[in-house]
């Protein structure tokens, strides 16, 4: 039974979609202005960790992720680099994209951009409008908090009357600062457009989510993510403006990720201390290796990054692809091995239990860990069958179809002649006979074939 910790409530809760098997997701993307940092890519492969236990579990997932390409931000960048907003922001939706593929991150099945969508964002409004929950300010449109009786469920943020007497136009505030917000902005000089009943002006950043989100689940669907950051003010906002509207719960269950930090600081960019995933792997690490650390710790837990944390997460990785080589390599016994059975039974109840509690995939990666030891001692002996080869693999692909780190269309190439050197080598490491396990290894260099001894197995590699 999947339980998620709901962040209304406050509590673990067991997962029930209201039309099974189907999952209405809303993911929050990224305003475009800038490449993505590694603390925004933790939210993003929360989210993708999500998408995927999901279907393990049976569902069937509709997830949308927003694409912002009109806010403060992205018109500052734009009117900084002298270009126009589309022009500014498909640079870096661009990138967005070729970043998240990196990591491996599964395409969600709508990615809206919110100048595409400006006119379900005025049909949202007039709905908020006609409902007594708006007002109209010197051409703008702002949202009366003092009529949203449960504003402050989500973020546990309470107005006071001298807040909500004041009106704020910035998409983002201060984590106290409760005010009206904008929904509609009045056209200012410099800044991108469009003509509405409601006069020339653009939408504001809250706004925007509701709409699509809507547009594409409905006025009520399963799930709503994002970062810590979102709860207020704009997941806060965003309830408001939508059951305002509608009269009905934007979201049932709201899932957030912590913070990535560096230094024990919250990694941003307004800090300064960021990594992109580019400059990373500029640095020789992989866009993989990258995604195993910021998946290795519970998305509710706060993660701190440093280069060496970042090569520990490597090795941890390197021991699992030593794995995969030699469960391909390993001699095989005639006669299955029921502690194979045994060790893939006790991996599958004990990783999807892990999974269950709220996405534990630190527990669920112990779990699988354990396993690997577990494998590897048995085929150190030589205690394995071809049926119980191709079980393991067939685990290893439902795991992968969760973690998405596993490499297991790697393999090295090699001759029938080299397969039996490699056997003779094991077999004489087991009896004790190294100098012919030394010679059978020079011999094998001879071929180009390198044998890596590590406590996991053999690592084989083949050089060009």
């Amino acid at each position: 039974m999947l339980r998620l910790f709901n962040t209304m409530s406050r509590r673990n809760e067991e997962f029930i979609p209201l039309n099974p098997p189907n999952v209405g997701l809303y993911t929050c993307g990224p305003t475009v202005y800038s490449y993505i940092h590694i603390g925004n890519l933790r939210t993003f492969l929360f989210e993708d960790v999500l998408r995927r236990y999901l279907k393990f579990k049976g569902f069937k997932v509709t997830q949308v992720m927003n694409i912002t390409d009109i806010d403060d931000k992205t018109i500052k960048g734009a009117n900084e680099a002298g270009i126009s907003l589309a022009e500014f922001t498909e640079r870096f939706t661009n990138a967005f994209f070729e970043d998240i593929a990196a990591v491996g991150i599964e395409p969600a099945e709508y990615y809206p951009r919110a100048t595409e969508h400006i006119g379900d964002m005025v049909s949202l409004i007039r709905r908020i409008l006609e409902n007594g929950y708006a007002y109209e300010r010197d051409g703008s449109i702002y949202f009366d908090v003092s009529k949203f009786g449960p504003y402050g469920a989500l973020s546990g943020v309470k107005p006071t009357l001298c807040q909500i007497r004041s009106r704020i136009d910035q998409d983002e505030y201060e984590k106290q600062d409760v005010r009206d917000f904008a929904l509609w902005k009045a056209a200012k000089p410099g800044e991108p457009s469009w003509d509405t009943e409601f006069g020339r002006g653009r939408p504001g950043w809250h706004i925007e989510c509701s709409a699509m989100s809507m547009r594409y689940l409905g006025e009520t669907f399963d799930i709503h993510t994002g970062g810590v950051d979102n709860i207020f003010p704009h997941h806060e906002n965003e309830i408001a403006q939508s059951r305002a509207a509608t009269g009905k719960p934007l979201a049932r269950y709201w899932l957030h990720s912590e913070h990535l930090l560096m230094d024990k600081s919250k990694m941003a960019k307004s800090a300064g201390n960021i990594y992109t995933l580019r400059e990373i792997t500029a640095m020789g690490y992989k866009p993989r290796q990258v995604r195993y650390f910021l998946l290795s710790a519970h998305y509710r837990k706060q993660l701190n990054f440093s280069l060496d944390a970042l090569s520990q997460a490597a090795g941890s990785l390197a021991r699992i692809d030593d794995f995969v080589t030699s469960l391909r390599s390993a001699s095989c016994s005639n006669s299955d091995n029921p502690a194979i059975a045994q060790c893939i039974s006790e991996c599958e109840r004990g990783f999807e239990g892990a999974m269950d509690e709220d996405l534990n995939m630190s527990k669920a990666m112990g779990v699988f860990f354990t396993f690997i030891r577990s494998v590897n001692e048995l085929m150190s002996r030589g205690e394995i069958s071809e049926n119980d080869r191709s079980s393991i693999n067939s685990l290893l692909e439902r795991v992968n179809s969760v973690i998405g780190v596993i490499e297991l269309g790697r393999e090295v190439e090699l001759s029938q002649e080299e397969k039996e050197l490699i056997k003779m080598r094991r077999e004489a490491r087991r009896a004790g006979d190294w100098a012919s396990a030394d010679r059978l290894r020079e011999q094998l260099k001879e071929r180009g074939i390198i044998i890596e001894d590590t406590k996991d197995g053999i690592r084989i590699k083949r050089l060009h």
